[in-house]
């Protein structure tokens, strides 16, 4: 009769030969999956061996002998799926040590202290003696040291010297500044005031004259008319009657050579004539009526516009101080004011102004008897 032995009780060991011996079946774990699953599996695994009629023990106990078999551990859960592979953590920075600085010994202030203290006081004793020392002792050091300083520089730039001419001037010490003496008694003054103070009367004037023109008005600024050109008490009028006042000098209207020059001038008392070449054709410019020993021109004299040829007055037949102007074209007047509207204030060019000057010279040289 065979005896049949009884098994022997489920130890730890044979619960590792028989999970080896099982194959576990392949779960996937997540974060969310419950246990069932391994308890069913504890289940099967504890079916599997036979019964002993044993109580289980702790290291006997089914639930951890599956769990043991299935490598089920409660971490958290595997993803089959690849994951992306994180980015390497950027290296950390060494820490910065905070900079402290060395505290300095008792020994180095006593020297900083005693160092400013005798900074103050050579300081102080600089002012005293640049304040107590007289400027002549100064310069005659300042000499020395300049002295000095060209010495060294003539020794050691000698050869640049010859080749170079040192331009500098040393003045003698006798050499004294020259007094300057401010001239007195200028001011700026306008045109119309300067001719006011010749005696020139700009009330109800109706010109204005261009003092740097080549054909100007017979006076230098403007000034009022009395009669113009026309009949008049029974005669004609053959010029304009200018009133700047008695006195006001007269001008020539543009360059030319002086035909007439007198003081017997009949009616027209003191009278002079010049002749311009204007616009290709001599026209002859008539003063009348000025002072006696006022001429500043003689005949046959050249002039240039501008020019003074006498003063205002009252000579020949004449009723108060004022000057009778014509304007005679191959030997006939014409209106002076519509003409001297037209031509006065006119500039030339330098062409023309050459022209001018050519025919000025070829058609009255003949005449031109003094300069």
């Amino acid at each position: 009769m065979e005896t049949t032995l009884p098994e022997p009780p489920l130890t730890r060991r044979r619960l590792r030969e028989l999970a080896s011996a099982t194959p576990a079946p392949e779960i996937i774990h997540d974060g969310d999956a419950d246990f069932g699953e391994a308890l069913k599996v504890a289940e099967q695994v504890a079916s599997s061996a036979p019964a002993t009629g044993a109580i289980p023990t702790a290291e006997d106990d089914e639930f951890l002998a599956a769990a043991r078999a299935l490598h089920f551990t409660g971490e958290a859960p595997v993803s089959v799926a690849p994951a992306a592979e994180a980015p390497e953590p950027a290296p950390e920075a060494p820490a910065q040590e905070a900079h402290v600085a060395p505290r300095r010994g008792l020994a180095f202030r006593r020297v900083a202290t005693a160092a400013a203290s005798i900074g103050a006081m050579g300081v102080i004793g600089l002012l005293a003696v640049g304040m107590t020392t007289p400027l002549g002792a100064l310069a005659q050091g300042g000499a020395a040291n300049a002295a000095a300083t060209v010495s060294i520089a003539a020794g050691s730039d000698a050869q640049d010297l010859e080749d170079e001419e040192i331009q500098a001037f040393v003045a003698s010490s006798e050499v004294q500044n020259a007094d300057v003496t401010r001239a007195q008694g200028y001011s700026a003054e306008t045109l119309p005031t300067l001719a006011s103070a010749d005696g020139i009367s700009t009330a109800g004037a109706f010109f204005t004259n261009d003092a740097s023109a080549d054909i100007q008005w017979p006076f230098a600024v403007g000034t009022s008319m009395s009669s113009g050109y026309g009949p008049r008490w029974g005669r004609m009028h053959e010029g304009v009657d200018f009133t700047p006042g008695d006195g006001a000098p007269v001008q020539a209207i543009a360059d030319g050579v002086v035909r007439i020059a007198t003081e017997s001038g009949g009616a027209y008392g003191v009278t002079v004539y010049i002749d311009h070449v204007i616009d290709g054709q001599v026209v002859t410019s008539h003063y009348a009526h000025m002072q006696y020993g006022s001429l500043k021109v003689t005949q046959g004299q050249r002039v240039e516009t501008g020019e003074v040829v006498g003063l205002t007055g009252n000579t020949g037949r004449s009723y108060g101080a004022h000057m009778h102007f014509e304007i005679i074209i191959n030997g006939k007047t014409t209106d002076p004011l519509p003409w001297l509207q037209e031509h006065a204030n006119t500039r030339y060019s330098k062409e023309e102004e050459a022209a001018a000057e050519a025919a000025l010279t070829d058609l009255l040289g003949s005449e031109i008897t003094a300069e």
